[in-house]
């Protein structure tokens, strides 16, 4: 692979710099130019890109990349002498970042115009006007030297402009889920992704991410106040749409039992192949007690009594497959941890009143499961709320919603407790902890019987959302998902891990068309994760600096931080 960086020296970029400037600018304007001319032969391809003067939705943020491009070369030019020593933008670095983010959404506008039309020749001049505008900026922008490290981070606003910032922060990522759920197009789905990765880098490289960062650990309420009432929302964006709705909600529970396993990987270091059956443990527990035809009890507790049936039935099955494996370590505790997820299935399998007792009804699982009815609200009906009609499944994403809170309020009080330390000592060194007096068996067998508990609880909710339950549900397929969305989205963080989840289950629900190389995709996908960021998309910084010891830079940013504020922002 060519290394641009080793290509484009120091020398080189002083010597052209001028020339780079000028090609950045010239591509940021035929970019902002292009949109306005038609790119399609025919309508039926993405957001119909057909129409002279009028930008479709996705031409429009192609628009948006030519303006981040020209304004941040301007502003370089005209701002860079202006700038306070302490406070500095990455103007180069973000124009960059925009550039190169602009040359790959582009690029995948125009494959998917000829993979849906049939053939490059249905691409027309203004797709390849802006194509061209995107090389040009590329290659521009690396002859223009980066300067120094942007510090705005360290920057401070009037109170009311931080807060405004936070509320518009969580209203574009309102903005961008319903947007990225409303296209069932897949090729719409991709380059709406690739455009939403541009500014994130672009944030990132310009130090505005540092910014908001550093803006929401100030006012960490206002966040999570934002976040709940931004989740809250989310429904009302949809129209009512089932569709959407039910992919939410896959992801509400893919996310929450994620979450569970974070305990146990992200701040215990513990690898768990078998996490699932957890999940699956508590979801039986639920379609059991039910009051589902098929149950095979006669025993039906109100619900919120199963749920603490269900996450205790779990955390009992995570102190018994503990106990005894919890001494072992690794790759062993790995082989483990697999089986046991491998015998759960088998055991929901054989308890179908032939091979053992009847509790399961063996492969045909629960099916029939009833809705939920709690305090007279039935999860089965339709309901209107402010001209806005909700239907079953946003009835569960609200449940859902409070119980992936619940999940993220116990991770963030044991994190920060002294059990969370005793779990990151443990992760980063066993005998050392030990030897510090750590109890290394009690707090590793209580990471595994708190994040089973979790996921029971989770399961339990999914057991009534998907109205049946079958051992085939949870397969190691499903643990090895879980476990990826920890290590793409950032281990020992919450927001990471949310993430993660989100991408891991949206990703193949809109991408269908790709089913049959989906495990070829997440393995490429993990690979160029651990080549090029392995902390992972949102990390914790301490572990960033471990995976990037060489790097001066992040270093010198991050003891920075610890010297300004005391603490590493992320570290939670």
């Amino acid at each position: 692979m060519i290394n641009i960086r080793r290509l484009v020296t120091p020398e080189l970029q002083q010597r052209y710099n001028r020339q780079g400037r000028i090609l950045g600018l010239v591509g940021g304007v035929l970019l902002i130019i292009a949109p306005f001319l038609p790119w399609a032969y025919s309508s039926d391809a993405l957001d119909n890109m057909t129409v002279l003067g009028y930008p479709s939705p996705l031409q429009f943020f192609g628009l948006a990349l030519g303006v981040i491009i020209s304004a941040f070369l301007v502003l370089q030019q005209a701002l860079t002498q202006r700038q306070k020593k302490r406070v500095r933008v990455g103007w180069v670095p973000g124009a960059k970042a925009a550039a190169t983010g602009a040359l790959i959404y582009i690029a995948l506008i125009l494959l998917s115009i000829a993979a849906e039309l049939g053939g490059l020749v249905n691409i027309v001049y203004g797709g390849w006007i802006a194509l061209v505008g995107a090389l040009l900026a590329f290659i521009g922008t690396r002859l223009i030297p980066a300067g120094r490290t942007p510090t705005l981070a360290a920057a401070t606003a009037p109170a009311p402009l931080e807060i405004l910032a936070i509320a518009v922060m969580m209203a574009a990522a309102l903005f961008a889920a319903a947007f990225a759920l409303n296209h069932d197009d897949a090729g719409s789905f991709v380059t709406f992704i690739a455009f939403v990765g541009a500014v994130v880098a672009v944030m990132i490289r310009s130090g505005v991410m540092g910014w908001l960062s550093a803006v929401s650990q100030r006012y960490r309420k206002v966040l999570i106040f934002s976040a709940f009432v931004v989740a809250f929302m989310f429904p009302f964006t949809q129209g009512g749409s089932d569709a959407n709705m039910s992919i939410a909600t896959q992801v509400m529970i893919f996310a929450a039992t994620a979450m569970g396993l974070n305990i146990v990987v992200g701040l215990a270091g513990l690898l768990d192949l078998g996490y699932i059956a957890f999940l699956g443990a508590g979801a039986f527990v639920a379609a059991i007690l039910s009051r589902s035809a098929f149950s095979t009890v006669g025993f039906h507790p109100p619900f919120i009594v199963v749920v603490l049936i269900s996450g205790t039935v779990a955390a009992t099955l995570g102190l018994i497959i503990g106990s005894p494996t919890l001494r072992v370590s690794g790759d062993y505790l790995a082989i483990v941890t697999l089986a046991f997820g491998e015998i759960f299935r088998i055991s929901m399998n054989n308890l179908d009143g032939t091979d053992g007792p009847l509790l399961t009804r063996g492969s045909n699982g629960i099916p029939a499961i009833p809705d939920l009815v709690l305090f007279g609200f039935n999860f089965a009906q339709r309901h209107e709320l402010l001209g806005i009609p909700l239907g079953r499944f946003s009835n569960y994403y609200f449940l859902l919603l409070l119980v992936l809170g619940l999940i993220i309020l116990v991770f963030t009080r044991l994190n920060n407790s002294r059990i969370g330390r005793g779990w990151v000592a443990i992760r980063e060194d066993e005998k050392a902890a030990e030897a510090m007096g750590v109890n290394v068996f009690g707090l590793k067998l209580f990471a595994f019987a708190g994040g089973a508990f979790l996921a029971g609880v989770a399961g339990s909710v999914k057991a009534h959302q998907d109205i049946s339950v079958t051992p085939d549900q949870y397969v190691f397929l499903e643990s090895a998902f879980l476990l990826a969305a920890i290590v793409l989205g950032g281990m020992g963080t919450v927001l990471g891990v949310l993430v993660g989840a989100t991408l891991l289950k949206l990703m193949p629900e809109k991408l269908r068309f790709v089913n049959e190389y989906r495990l070829l995709i997440f393995g490429l996908l993990l690979v160029l994760m651990m080549r090029f960021r392995p902390e992972g998309l949102i990390p914790n910084q301490r572990r960033q600096l471990e995976f990037h010891e060489e790097d001066e830079e992040l270093a010198e940013r991050i003891s920075e931080e610890i010297a300004e504020t005391g603490t590493v922002k992320g570290a939670t």
